[in-house]
């Protein structure tokens, strides 16, 4: 198989309005407005840098918690982009039950567009930068 485009590349072309479709495919699960509420998962608004398992008032799997080690692990674009490919090979004992984003255009422009939902964007990541390895369990 071919080896995966680093997230960071696929990001430099990616298209928000285009990742706001994808989103729909969230939103029976979670919402991405300011202070919107939980549903069956977290609020998504922030969510790009966010510590994982931290969003205040919802009730994170024993996966997850573990997984963001007390939450010194950040939702960066590399966490971002393996989680949303494959949620419960990325963490194992998510209670996330969606099968995942596999088209890696189609997950660039998701994770594009959840950049947008802040009132401050992250800063995209250097296309020129090393890839960041697939993380291990």
């Amino acid at each position: 198989a071919a080896a995966a485009t680093p997230i960071a590349q696929l990001l430099a072309n990616a298209d928000a309005a285009k990742g706001e479709t994808v989103f729909k495919k969230c939103t029976s699960c979670h919402t991405g407005e300011s202070g919107g509420a939980n549903k069956v998962g977290p609020n998504l608004f922030d969510i790009v840098n966010r510590p994982i398992a931290s969003h205040e008032g919802f009730s994170y799997s024993a996966g997850m918690k573990d997984f963001s080690k007390g939450g010194s692990v950040h939702w960066d674009y590399d966490h971002l982009s393996f989680f949303l490919e494959a949620p419960k090979k990325h963490v194992p004992g998510t209670a996330m039950g969606f099968a995942g984003v596999k088209k890696e255009t189609e997950r660039a422009d998701l994770i594009a567009y959840l950049r947008t939902l802040s009132a401050n964007p992250a800063p995209l990541p250097d296309p020129a930068a090393a890839p960041a390895p697939a993380p291990t369990n």
